[in-house]
C-alpha cells in the first residue's frame, strides 16, 4: 500500500509558476512509477507527466512540454511538478498517482495506476 499526499496548489496569475509536491508513504516508494494527472470541471482526468523509478525517463503531454518539469527525490519519497508559464487552461485539480508495474506504452492511462492522492487545486487567472 502507498499513500499519496499532494500540496503546493493555489491561485496564480497567467505566466506565473507553482511547484506541486507529492509525498508518498508506505512501501518503498523508489519502486514505484509516479505520475501527475489533472482534471478540470466537466472534463475527464488527463495525463500530465510521468517519471520512471530512477527518474531517468520522463514524459509529458504535449500541452505542457517546455513549461512543466517532473522530478523525484526517492530519499524524500517525493515527486515534484514544477509548473512555469502557467495558462488559464492549466486550471484543474492535480492528482499524483503511483503504480509498481507499468508498461510504458500505457503510461498515459489513468487505469494503469493503483494509488491516487486526494488532489490539489491549481487555478490560473487571466
Amino acid at each position: 500500500q502507498v499513500q499519496l499526499v499532494e500540496s503546493g496548489g493555489g491561485l496564480v496569475q497567467a505566466g506565473g509558476s507553482l511547484r506541486l509536491s507529492c509525498v508518498a508513504s508506505g512501501r518503498t516508494t523508489g519502486t514505484y512509477f509516479l505520475a501527475w494527472f489533472r482534471q478540470a470541471p466537466g472534463k475527464d482526468r488527463e495525463f500530465v507527466s510521468a517519471i520512471t523509478r530512477s527518474g531517468g525517463i520522463t514524459t509529458y503531454t504535449d500541452s505542457v512540454k517546455g513549461r512543466f518539469t517532473i522530478s523525484r527525490d526517492n530519499a524524500k519519497n517525493t515527486v515534484y511538478l514544477q509548473m512555469n508559464s502557467l495558462k488559464p487552461e492549466d486550471t484543474a485539480v492535480y492528482y499524483c498517482a503511483a503504480t509498481s508495474s507499468l508498461r510504458w506504452v500505457d503510461v498515459r492511462a489513468p487505469t494503469s495506476y493503483d494509488y491516487w492522492g486526494q488532489g490539489t487545486q491549481v487555478t490560473v487567472s487571466s
